[in-house]
């Protein structure tokens, strides 16, 4: 997978500009707040759908502007595409593949391929379980972008369910009968709650099952096999066989068990919106005892291991995009990152300065130079 071109218009601090990739590695060097995280975060729209820095297209879109674009040439092993997304301050977002207007956006995913790397990948660790989830489902939408679809309808159905048991702890002013009717209705949610809820569990189930092992052995690597790495899923529904009905099942007793506390919370308890994906290091919970050390180390290995793991689902190398991440890493997880990228992947690099990079890296590197804005050749 290679990324011929790259334009946007009215994005974030961009009035226009287009950069032709021209070299396996592009690093983009500027001060910060000139635009070097903004191009990342294109290229990142354009794989996952989301933003990992803004919950609004608008907060994309340049102040002033009522819509931007980002446009984008990509080589597969099966041909070129062409990538149009159009955000706006105000309405739907619109996306093109090949001059075609997609419908569903989701048909979009799998088109591009990436991971993304940056300090605030650290979340990962020192973060709720939320970041952590967050994480493992947008490199699900990747690997099976079916599950973008899956994950909307549990959220969908989750909606309605709470909906429906705030009105129920609201009930002191209602009939019987309409409580009744509406106990009546959650006994449906719960079916099809258990029916979207079992298929996210199980599917992040398996993708922890491939990527455990991987990360374990990078991280094995950069520690000189000193440490350990675990990666645990703790589905809030447990369950012990892959089997769509008995998970259902798993998940219709724990609802019983839990409906009580439901009706006077108000909120639904059980789900996988409060799953948990534990992250320990010989056996200690990496976000309690976890040095700053170990908790890069950390990173860097589930970084590496997803590029492992999408290059083997996919069959071929996804983009690799490191936001000003290696001032932040020691020399010897500088080198680990660096040799394990080699010309495997296509990379875009954002620092400061260049200094920390190998004069090799720089001989082979395309390098650009970021400024309000505006893009030019080194230096």
């Amino acid at each position: 997978m290679y990324l011929q071109r790259l334009s946007l218009r009215a994005f974030r601090n961009y009035v226009e500009q287009s950069v032709n990739f021209e070299a396996q590695k592009t690093i983009l060097v500027g001060n910060n707040a000139q635009g070097k995280s903004n191009l990342l975060e294109a290229v990142e729209l354009l794989a996952t759908l989301k933003s990992h820095r803004a919950l609004k297209d608008r907060e994309l879109v340049k102040e002033g502007a009522e819509a931007g674009q980002i446009l984008a040439t990509v080589d597969r092993a099966y041909g070129s595409a062409e990538l149009a997304m159009t955000l706006r301050t105000s309405g739907r977002r619109t996306i093109a593949l090949n001059g075609e207007g997609l419908r569903r956006h989701i048909d979009l995913l799998g088109t591009v391929n990436a991971v993304q790397f940056s300090s605030l990948d650290l979340e990962l660790v020192r973060g709720s379980p939320e970041s952590r989830r967050t994480w493992i489902d947008t490199l699900l939408f990747q690997l099976e972008p079916i599950y973008a679809r899956i994950l909307q309808e549990y959220y969908q159905v989750l909606k309605q369910r709470n909906a429906l048991l705030k009105s129920l702890y609201k009930s002191e002013s209602q009939s019987p009968d309409s409580i009744a009717d509406q106990l009546t209705q959650l006994r449906l949610w719960d079916e099809q709650l258990a029916t979207t809820g079992s298929r996210v569990t199980r599917r992040r189930s398996r993708v922890l099952k491939r990527l455990a092992p991987l990360a374990g052995d990078i991280h094995g690597d950069i520690s000189g096999g000193s440490e350990t790495l675990d990666i645990t899923y703790r589905p809030n529904v447990p369950w012990t066989e892959d089997d769509p009905e008995q998970v259902q099942q798993a998940f219709l007793a724990k609802l019983e068990q839990r409906r009580f506390v439901e009706q006077q919370r108000a909120t639904t308890l059980v789900g996988p919106h409060r799953d948990e994906i534990e992250l320990a290091i010989d056996g200690t919970t990496a976000k309690a005892y976890g040095s700053q050390g170990q908790q890069r180390t950390l990173v860097l290995a589930l970084k590496l291991a997803e590029l492992k793991l999408i290059e083997e689902v996919v069959g071929e190398p996804p983009l690799l995009l490191l936001d000003d991440v290696l001032a932040e890493l020691d020399p010897q997880r500088q080198n680990q990152l660096l040799e394990a990228i080699q010309d495997r992947f296509q990379t875009l690099i954002t620092t400061t300065h260049i200094h920390s990079f190998d004069a090799q890296w720089l001989k082979a590197s395309q390098i650009l130079t970021v400024a309000a804005g505006t893009i030019h050749t080194y230096p």
